[in-house]
């Protein structure tokens, strides 16, 4: 049975709304600053409902999640030959679901309770073109994650320079779906050249949009006492490209109340 809706706009709260249709100052096209390259949102999405949704993607997929594990490099340490010159690539312990692969269990089992089906709707992809003020790619990537005790992600940037399409900048936007059995799970992002912002992102229903590459981790989940075996935090992750400067309009998601052009979001 379905638990996600159709459409992510009805998900959302009076205030969810107003930013989906360009009406909050504070938040509509908070991207476009270029020292602004984070947005942590809370109180958009109905709890309520973001609950009923959680468990149904709980019950549906924490058996069908595959582990994503990138560890420090053992010679990290013993390869260095000058003092303080220390690298460190991403790191990170994960699971994923398979939502690219129509034939997987994972994609099946999103497909039945709704989710590939609001991940894919307009007002989602209209809600990261609301916040970031650019004009985004219709065609964008989803994928659903889960952290469990102990599962982070270390360190990293999101830039991919080797890639045309985003080597200038990209939007991601993640929704946050976490079990009562997590004590918390933060992220840390840097503000003036340092790492000195952190967030709570183990809640219901609280949204972060990032204007990458910038850099940011997200700290280990930490477990409720006696809770361990049902602490996961739950990340349903959007990644939009920027659209091509001439692109046709039927390929494009508009931010709403863009001058001369027409959103094709469709608020249910």
């Amino acid at each position: 049975m379905k638990r996600f809706p159709s459409q992510f706009a009805d998900l959302l709260t009076p205030k969810g709304r107003r930013i989906l249709e360009g009406k909050d100052k504070a938040v509509s096209g908070a991207l476009l600053d270029p020292a602004r390259r984070f947005v942590a949102l809370q109180g958009v999405v109905d709890v309520a409902k973001a609950t009923a949704c959680r468990d149904a993607l709980d019950a549906a997929l924490r058996d069908l999640v595959v582990p994503m594990e990138d560890p420090i490099p053992v010679d990290s340490i013993s390869g260095m030959t000058m003092n303080y010159m220390e690298l460190l690539p991403k790191t990170v312990r994960v699971r994923t679901a398979l939502l690219e692969n129509r034939r997987s269990r994972s994609w099946k089992a999103a497909e039945a309770v709704g989710l590939t089906g609001m991940l894919r709707s307009d007002t989602f992809a209209g809600f990261a073109a609301a916040v970031s003020g650019r004009v985004l790619r219709r065609n964008w990537g989803i994928q659903v994650l889960c952290y469990g005790p102990g599962d982070y992600s270390g360190p990293h940037n999101d830039h991919h320079p080797e890639e045309a399409e985003a080597r200038d900048g990209y939007v991601d936007m993640h929704l946050s779906l976490t079990m009562p059995g997590v004590e918390h799970q933060y992220l840390v992002y840097e503000k003036d050249h340092h790492l000195s912002e952190m967030t709570r992102v183990s809640t219901v229903g609280g949204l972060t949009v990032y204007r990458l590459p910038f850099w940011h981790y997200t700290t280990p989940v930490v477990a409720r006492r006696g809770a361990e075996g049902e602490a996961r935090r739950w990340v349903l992750l959007g990644t939009f490209l920027d659209a091509a400067p001439k692109a046709r309009p039927a390929s494009v998601v508009v931010p709403p109340g863009q001058p001369g052009v027409r959103s094709p979001v469709r608020v249910a």
